[in-house]
């Protein structure tokens, strides 16, 4: 049987912390930021922790 390969995608976007848990970043970040104020944008910048639901697919993705 050959191994599994990891989602390089995946790969980028998340990654494990403890409690086997996962971070990733916030999206509409990128560009169109003008009309967006400080306090969105500066919220946008911070990291959130996947939720339990997701997690289950993640770690099919990356192998885990």
């Amino acid at each position: 049987m050959p191994k599994l390969k990891v989602k390089k995608a995946a790969k980028k976007r998340y990654k494990l912390i403890a409690e086997k848990r996962f971070i990733r970043r916030k999206a509409f970040k990128s560009h169109i930021l003008e009309k967006k104020s400080p306090k969105q944008k500066r919220n946008l910048s911070k990291s959130i922790v996947v939720s339990k639901s997701d997690t289950k697919a993640i770690k099919k993705m990356l192998g885990c």
